[in-house]
């Protein structure tokens, strides 16, 4: 990279950019310019005999709109930072101005963000002013994973249903949102294709899906001697200090065909939600997980 940073390379920029405006003013000028003798001349195109394509100048007033470009190139060269290492007649930077940007936009929010930290969750949820603060925020750094109206997507939790992996408690909501959670379903294909095949109509039935009652009884005993209920509970209904899910709800993340459900059993799943505190602060942590409880309080 030392190679860039030598006088070659200022004054290589500082003549490609003159002589490129310079070079668009001279053929608007050339192209503005009546043929000599008065005669126009002609492209040497001709149709049907005696219609010929003449080599007119450009209208005046376009050819001025062309100029003021090039006027306005040079000047703004002349004020600005433009040609290599030239700082420009009024010495602007963009060295910090994010910064400076972002310090200040704090500032102007810090009031209020003060007054919605001295709210519970439950009260900023039903606060107006608070909840579409929350709503930008959301639309900002969480619609993408969860979408726009909260109801998530195939490997993406639904917000909205008030159905919670890790629990739904207002202190809980923050926590995920703050630090994380990394869910994880351990592969079982160990276990043979028959008892999976046998766990699946067990799950499925679970959810009063339609499955053969035979494997049903055999997932059934399975469930409980294999481990799965050491995770989802022996009444299957999940335990959210674990991120284990509830499988008799109906809320499928990944899909609740049969042969998805073989898939998820056999080699497991991995989710991960980020954690937010370090990059938005307590305070946006705090406003969003009132704007995350108020989708799921909808439901109810």
């Amino acid at each position: 990279m030392n190679d860039f940073v030598n006088q070659f390379w200022n004054w290589y920029v500082i003549l490609l950019v003159l002589v490129s405006i310079i070079a668009c003013g001279v053929l608007l000028w050339m192209q503005s310019v009546p043929p000599t003798g008065g005669k126009l001349d002609t492209t040497g195109h001709v149709w049907d005999e005696t219609l010929e394509e003449y080599n007119n100048p450009l209208p005046k007033w376009w050819m001025w709109l062309f100029y003021i470009t090039v006027i306005f190139s040079l000047v703004y060269c002349a004020l600005y930072p433009t040609l290599g290492s030239y700082q420009g007649m009024l010495g602007w930077s963009s060295s910090g101005q994010l910064a400076k940007e972002l310090t200040k936009a704090e500032e102007q929010s810090r009031p209020l963000y003060d007054k919605y930290m001295k709210m519970d969750l439950q009260a900023l949820a039903a606060d107006k002013e608070g909840n579409e603060t929350g709503k930008r925020l959301y639309l900002t750094y969480c619609m993408q994973c969860h979408g726009a109206d909260g109801r998530g997507s195939k490997g993406f939790p639904n917000l909205a249903d008030n159905d919670w992996q890790w629990g739904g408690e207002p202190a809980v909501i923050v926590e995920t949102i703050s630090a994380g959670r990394m869910g994880m379903m351990p592969p079982h294909a160990q276990l043979g294709a028959e008892t999976i095949k046998d766990l699946a109509n067990y799950v499925r039935s679970l959810s009063g899906m339609p499955a053969d009652s035979l494997r049903v009884s055999k997932g059934q005993e399975a469930f409980n001697s294999v481990g799965c209920s050491g995770c989802h509970g022996p009444d299957a209904k999940g335990v959210h200090a674990m991120g284990a899910p509830n499988l008799t709800d109906k809320i499928w993340l990944y899909g609740s065909s049969e042969a998805t459900i073989i898939e998820t059993i056999t080699k497991g799943r991995t989710n991960q939600m980020p954690a937010w505190k370090e990059f938005l602060g307590e305070e946006k942590v705090h406003v969003l997980a009132a704007y995350v409880l108020s989708l799921g309080a909808g439901s109810k």
